[in-house]
């Protein structure tokens, strides 16, 4: 079998190491950053933290020279999906695509250009340290479901390849239920620690913040519920869950990352696919809408 990471920040990264322990499986990976694809090339991929895993793979930045691939796994940030896979569909035209990335939309981005998807949610989490090495803050699972006609035995060939390597996967029918608790999640979370520079426990702490993220929370689960997605398991319990000090009491969230570094975030795909889909369905979003517009602005106050 033969596996491609497309984006090999974080997350993608620890899908790769991981994969690339196993004899029977190919890992490749494209990423537009040379210094972290030579770093990969050189010296392997090492994760550091949570797990302690040196990953042997080949990375690329041209997309012309990924061969053709079984599956693709895609963990770009959500604004770059398209562009990603526009540049790499052609190592996927006899295999699947699956999303682990964060946000709404990214699989009607991806079927624009791949024949077979799979939606995805995943809970590891880490950031990268420097070229070729990556921190792994947070453990956890991943869920994987068709999407359009995607064969579930497909599904069940990926699930079973990534829980060997050591990142636990489960393949269910219906996968919406545990995108849309990850989307609250971090659409309740993330942009609060971004806007204040906390990270999740200390969020968490402050009685005035953790009622914010519960009204976030609200909001969202309302948007699902009028579109009939049934939630695999409250949000509210895995923001609690999350922290604890063993879990993710000091783990930055990847949009505070993303402030801190002056980055674009994802909040267009979080609190901004909430309230998108909240007007189809005549749902008001009036916390995530504010949220949604406090983000862009601390985005624009850098240019």
């Amino acid at each position: 079998m033969r596996i491609c990471i497309v984006g090999c920040g974080a997350v993608g990264s620890l899908f790769a190491a991981n994969l690339a322990q196993l004899d029977d499986i190919e890992v490749w990976a494209y990423d537009a950053s040379r210094e972290h694809v030579d770093a990969i090339n050189a010296d392997g991929l090492r994760l550091s933290g949570a797990g302690e895993v040196l990953g042997r793979l080949r990375a690329t930045t041209d997309a012309g020279e990924l061969p053709a691939c079984d599956f693709g796994i895609v963990a770009t940030k959500a604004m770059h999906t398209g562009a990603a896979i526009e540049a790499t569909a052609h190592a996927f035209a006899g295999g699947c695509v699956a999303t682990v990335q964060n946000g709404l939309g990214n699989e009607e981005a991806l079927a624009a250009h791949v024949e077979r998807v799979i939606r995805g949610t995943t809970f590891p989490a880490g950031k990268i340290v420097g070229p070729g090495h990556v921190q792994w803050d947070v453990k956890g699972d991943t869920t994987l479901g068709p999407y359009g006609d995607t064969p579930f035995e497909e599904v069940e060939r990926l699930a079973r390849a990534c829980t060997r390597a050591g990142m636990p996967t489960d393949a269910v029918r219906d996968a919406r239920g545990p995108q849309w608790r990850k989307v609250i999640f971090n659409a309740s979370t993330n942009p609060i620690g971004a806007l204040t520079g906390l990270t999740h426990g200390r969020v968490c702490e402050r009685p005035d913040l953790r009622e914010l993220v519960s009204g976030l929370v609200d909001e969202g689960k309302a948007v699902a519920a009028a579109q009939g997605i049934v939630l695999d398991a409250d949000p509210e319990a895995l923001i609690d869950h999350a922290a604890k000090p063993e879990v993710a009491y000091n783990h930055k969230a990847s949009m505070l990352q993303d402030v801190e570094a002056r980055r674009t975030t994802e909040v267009d795909f979080l609190n901004g696919g909430i309230v998108r889909f909240g007007r189809e369905h005549g749902v008001p979003t009036p916390l995530n809408e504010a949220i949604w517009a406090l983000v862009k602005g601390v985005e624009d106050s850098w240019q």
